[in-house]
């Protein structure tokens, strides 16, 4: 199965338009409503784990994402600092209300 990004690869320039983007979103949202379901039927740390991994994905793609606008367009370049703290933050608080041990 491929990637959602992948399916983009050969005509990158699509990922702009506001129809394409609401789709993204719109397989993110399954995605997650999929992990929320499969771990309630399951109650498995090991989807907890899965989901955490999936959304720091999320968010590193979020980031290299800024990184090319900010390229491309010349947007604000993203804050790093920030997102790697926010990312620490979120895993460490996933992982205690899970009872989850680093």
């Amino acid at each position: 199965m491929k990637n959602k990004l992948e399916i983009f690869k050969k005509a990158q320039d699509l990922l702009d338009e506001p129809e394409v983007q609401e789709l993204l979103e719109y397989c993110d949202r399954l995605e997650d409503e999929l992990v929320d379901f499969k771990f309630e039927k399951t109650n498995n740390k090991e989807l907890i784990l899965l989901d955490m991994i999936r959304e720091v994905i999320k968010g590193c793609n979020a980031m290299e994402k800024e990184q090319l606008e900010h390229e491309r367009f010349g947007y604000e370049a993203p804050n790093y600092a920030d997102a790697i703290s926010n990312l620490k933050m979120y895993i460490l608080e996933i992982c205690k209300d899970n009872k989850i041990y680093l």
